[in-house]
């Protein structure tokens, strides 16, 4: 293929990777970038995350989590010198697309993906399902029992149903105060 003018298929695509391996793929294609010299075709390389508040020993954490496990995504121009370079990236299963032809992201969906990844919004990571027996272990409800019957994860907030003078009343609670049966 000759190089086009203007970066005319200049594009983001999604390489499959094994689950665990992101960073080392990001960081293996960086290295043979610059080996083989592909900076004019292969010109960013990104593992999609996100913050994500966790509980780790019984405190509040917040991470950064993987928002597509197996995946990284690549700015590049596809030739067959650039596709062979990423494809034969240790680690690298393939690119996303029918057969060997990669199809390129809809630049819609690489907006909303970086404006998540810009987001000052830290979600909840809560292990939780409406209708879940929990007991609450902290608070003034504490020792009490309930179920869940709503989850709001962009506040971390969870609604429990507690049974108080014969009728299920909701209690708005962190989820932090609550722990599964």
């Amino acid at each position: 293929m000759s190089k086009q003018s203007g970066d005319q298929a200049r594009h983001w695509y999604a390489i499959h990777t094994y689950a665990g391996y992101e960073n080392a793929v990001a960081r293996n294609l960086r290295q043979r970038i610059d080996s083989m010299v592909m900076e004019d075709k292969i010109f960013s390389i990104v593992v999609p995350t996100e913050k994500k508040v966790k509980i780790k020993g019984g405190k509040r954490v917040t991470e950064e989590e993987k928002i597509y496990p197996g995946y990284v995504l690549v700015d590049m121009v596809v030739d067959d010198a650039s596709w062979y370079v990423v494809r034969n990236t240790p680690r690298v299963t393939g690119f996303v697309g029918s057969g060997t032809q990669p199809v390129p992201l809809q630049k819609e969906e690489i907006e909303a993906l970086f404006a998540r990844m810009q987001s000052d919004t830290v979600k909840h990571k809560i292990d939780l399902s409406v209708d879940d027996a929990v007991s609450i272990v902290d608070g003034p409800f504490k020792e009490l029992e309930g179920k869940i019957g709503e989850i709001d994860e962009e506040r971390g907030k969870v609604k429990v149903m507690v049974p108080m003078f014969g009728r299920e009343t909701p209690v708005e609670l962190d989820f932090l105060q609550v722990k599964k049966i």
